[in-house]
């Protein structure tokens, strides 16, 4: 069964590294094989990093989108991963599940739980929630 994604006018989405946006006008698109995506709301920005949780989702975003850098980027979430044990003791349980998916190269996955570390739970990094028509902010 495709993945059909709903564009509102000016969305954009990552589709295996390629930015995707809508004119406009509101549109839809289906995808009918496997591929890596984002919606834009699901993108966290460099400079929106303010907290070691977001670094750890960053370095996963990186890997997801760039499978290209995969091996340089593993290593620093390897990296990360170590400074946000260090800084949250108390999430040792998610943490373990996030380095077991990106081990197993469930990136989204493990991004989706990420996210429910930032401060105050917050589900994307916009504070907004992932259902299948959520997107759409500058990448």
């Amino acid at each position: 069964m495709p993945l059909k994604f709903v564009l509102r006018p000016n969305e954009k989405v990552i589709i295996n590294g390629a930015v995707i946006g809508a004119g406009d006008r509101p549109g839809s698109f289906f995808l009918y094989n496997t591929a890596n995506f984002l919606r834009g709301r699901e993108v966290l920005k460099e400079e929106q990093i303010d907290c070691i949780e977001k670094k750890l989702y960053f370095v996963i975003q990186l890997i997801y989108i760039f499978p290209e850098d995969a091996a340089l980027n593993v290593q620093r979430f390897n990296s990360i991963m170590e400074e946000t044990r260090v800084a949250r003791p108390d999430s040792v349980k998610i943490l373990d599940e996030i380095d077991h998916l990106v081990e197993a190269r469930n990136y989204y996955r493990a991004l989706k739980l990420c996210r429910k570390m930032f401060r105050g739970g917050a589900e994307t990094p916009d504070d907004v929630t992932d259902g299948p028509n959520a997107g759409g902010s500058d990448l």
